[in-house]
């Protein structure tokens, strides 16, 4: 979760060198040079045609809509804001399973929803008025990459029953790639490479390998180690992580609204996370 929330200052940071496109494209390029051996043609033919049809939506949402609506999200919000945003993500997936699994949240669930919508709320009334009017468009921008995220892991609950996750995150990076290749690819026309920076080139290396590798790894090897409820409680990190990164590296300074809003979406996530062992599960990351 350090890694997920440090990565929205981190891409909030690269997209003000490189294109949104660039950036984007780079990103599965990066991730496919590394899961490349895990797409064995002998191993992708057992893969059903069902379950390609799954891996392509969760590509469309998980990998390239998040992907696009989040950095084009930060580009115009704050890192704080993002990140609190960002957070909201497993209120989202219990939302999104009441409505298209049917899956009746409980109690701590729907108190973890209002919370989580409650904060979002504090954050676009507060910056209604705000004097960038493009910091109200990149919050509606993390909202949409937020419920891109929540389908993908909806999706993947069907899929992690037949298919390995590390060959799961594979092949939707590889059909991301795919569909980021001829947006990406138009950037590249008249793009002066020299005008940036060894520094923000590491950072986009590093991005790339933690956002699609690390943090997956981390979060899948961890989850088999501790209880559902103790790991539910760690997505706290997430928009601390963020407004970190946003006060060190960015000079960004929280405001009242965005200490409202965090505290809601911490408490819910908090509430959220205090199920009984027996009923406590969490949802997968793909990696922010």
């Amino acid at each position: 979760m350090l890694l997920v929330g440090s990565n929205v200052g981190i891409g909030k940071s690269i997209v003000a060198c490189v294109s949104v496109p660039l950036f984007a494209l780079m990103r599965f390029v990066i991730a496919h040079a590394v899961l490349w051996p895990l797409l064995r043609p002998s191993k992708m033919k057992r893969v059903a045609r069902g379950e390609w049809i799954n891996l392509f939506l969760q590509a469309f949402f998980g990998t390239f809509g998040f992907t696009l609506l989040m950095l084009n999200g930060v580009a115009r919000t704050s890192a704080v804001a993002a990140g609190v945003i960002t957070s909201t993500i497993p209120a989202t997936v219990a939302l999104f399973a009441w409505i298209f699994l049917k899956e009746k949240p409980g109690g701590r669930a729907l108190a973890s929803i209002a919370l989580a919508i409650a904060g979002v709320l504090v954050i676009n009334v507060a910056q209604s008025g705000d004097s960038d009017a493009g910091s109200f468009a990149g919050n509606l921008m993390m909202l949409g990459a937020v419920c891109c995220e929540s389908l993908y892991v909806i999706l993947s609950r069907r899929l992690t029953q037949t298919l390995p996750a590390i060959d799961i995150c594979a092949y939707t990076h590889a059909i991301g790639f795919l569909l980021m290749l001829p947006l990406g690819a138009t950037s590249l026309v008249g793009f002066d490479w020299t005008s940036v920076d060894i520094g923000t080139w590491s950072l986009v290396v590093w991005y790339g390998l933690s956002a699609s590798i690390f943090s997956f790894w981390l979060w899948m090897k961890g989850i088999r180690h501790v209880d559902g409820s103790l790991a539910g409680v760690f997505c706290a990190v997430l928009p601390i992580a963020a407004a970190l990164y946003g006060i060190a590296f960015l000079g960004e300074r929280p405001t009242l609204a965005h200490g409202v809003a965090l505290a809601c979406v911490v408490a819910g996530i908090g509430l959220a996370s205090l199920k009984a062992r027996s009923a406590a599960t969490v949802p997968g990351e793909s990696g922010l």
